[in-house]
């Protein structure tokens, strides 16, 4: 698996168990928006790209930390400079 819930529970430092749902879902659409702002639709390409797990990361972070005051424009302009190496050029 590219990136599990104990990935992410240790990178965010979580030890409990109640948000583990929480952390599913902000990964399965963590990990779309990064494939989207990549431009690419195959998953195994988007994730052999090098910043792939990190990008993801940071977006479940995020969104996770600022659950209710989250900036996506800046979300997404982050993960733009993150991804831009591996960003495709449309379509």
């Amino acid at each position: 698996m590219f990136l599990t819930i104990e990935e992410m529970k240790n990178y965010l430092r979580v030890d409990h168990e109640e948000d583990g749902g929480l952390l599913a879902d902000l990964l399965k659409a963590s990990k779309r928006l990064c494939m989207d702002i990549a431009r690419m639709e195959d998953q195994q390409e988007f994730e052999q790209s090098p910043n792939a797990k990190i990008a993801v990361q940071y977006a479940v972070a995020y969104q996770y930390e600022h659950r209710e005051d989250a900036d996506h424009h800046a979300l997404a302009l982050t993960l733009r400079a993150l991804l831009f190496g591996e960003r495709k050029p449309g379509f």
